[in-house]
């Protein structure tokens, strides 16, 4: 048995009320359940129709995400989540970037990093590199006035958590960055690279060894056998190209708002709908929703 979700944006509401009922009847699938009126609702089917992908790409184009996943364990006990451009708005070194001058480079190197167009060790090397000579108190600027919660995330991360799931935030980017938004957020625990400085100013370097996508893959393992589970039982969600190892082995892997290479590659694109699409691919309702 499979479970058809579709999904709106909570902004739009524009999931038309017959829609679910008319797919499902197309596709002999059970009556359609509401999550959220104009927002979200699901169905069963058996097995996968032959024309999933085209019904996808006909609900692009009014703004719907559609989702097909096993029915049996879509309720996921592990929550991992990229932070930049996934969990908060920005890309922190691009914002770190734009005070120390080098804005334009670093975020040029970024986009092309983050699309699989370079190796994201080398590339994260070289935008630190960059950054030297830039005061530490930059962070807290940046952290204050420029870094925003990404639409959904607090309500994703305080539903899972009240439901007894562990989740974790693992980025590419910098502890200095992880720690304050694992905290406003309430992640159980954060991983990302360390920023070296010295009398409060970089170096323009980072601490070895890059956390980078194979240390993304290694997280999601620890923490599953940490829990006495496997990656089968997490939900991943990320947007570059150092995500797909994780997105690819967890259970339910989701490319949110994705860069095209990560997208034409993930189990589930989410490109319309905000954080709280991974809540409703997993069952939840918005009446079960947490609001933190």
């Amino acid at each position: 048995m499979f479970t058809v979700s579709l999904i709106a944006s909570p902004a739009a509401a524009n999931l038309d009320g017959d829609l679910p009922g008319g797919l499902a009847s197309r596709w002999q699938g059970s009556a359609p359940r509401v999550l959220a009126p104009g927002i979200a609702a699901e169905f069963d089917i058996d097995p996968v129709p032959a024309d999933a992908d085209q019904v996808w790409s006909d609900l692009q184009r009014i703004g719907i995400d559609l989702a097909i996943q096993p029915t049996e364990g879509r309720r996921k006990r592990i929550l991992i989540a990229d932070m930049d451009s996934t969990m908060i708005d920005q890309e922190c070194i691009d914002e770190l970037a734009d005070f120390a001058g080098v804005g334009a480079r670093v975020a040029d190197i970024t986009a092309r990093a983050m699309n699989g167009e370079l190796n994201f060790h080398e590339a994260l090397i070289e935008r630190v590199s960059l950054l030297a000579g830039l005061s530490e108190e930059v962070i807290g600027t940046v952290l204050r006035d420029r870094i925003t919660m990404a639409a959904g995330g607090a309500t994703l991360v305080a539903t899972m958590r009240a439901h007894d799931a562990y989740t974790a935030l693992v980025s590419g980017g910098f502890t200095a960055f992880t720690a304050a938004v694992a905290d406003r957020l309430a992640f159980h625990e954060h991983r990302a690279n360390t920023l070296l400085a010295e009398d409060g100013v970089l170096t323009g370097h980072v601490a070895l060894p890059v956390l980078g996508r194979e240390a993304k893959v290694e997280a999601l393992q620890q923490i599953a056998a940490h829990l006495g589970t496997t990656a089968q039982n997490a939900i991943a969600v990320g947007d570059g190209a150092n995500d797909l190892g994780m997105i690819q082995l967890a259970g339910a892997g989701v490319a949110l708002h994705a860069k095209p290479v990560v997208a034409a590659q993930a189990q589930i694109r989410i490109n319309h709908g905000d954080l709280t699409a991974l809540l409703y691919l997993q069952g939840y309702g918005a009446d079960d929703f947490v609001t933190p």
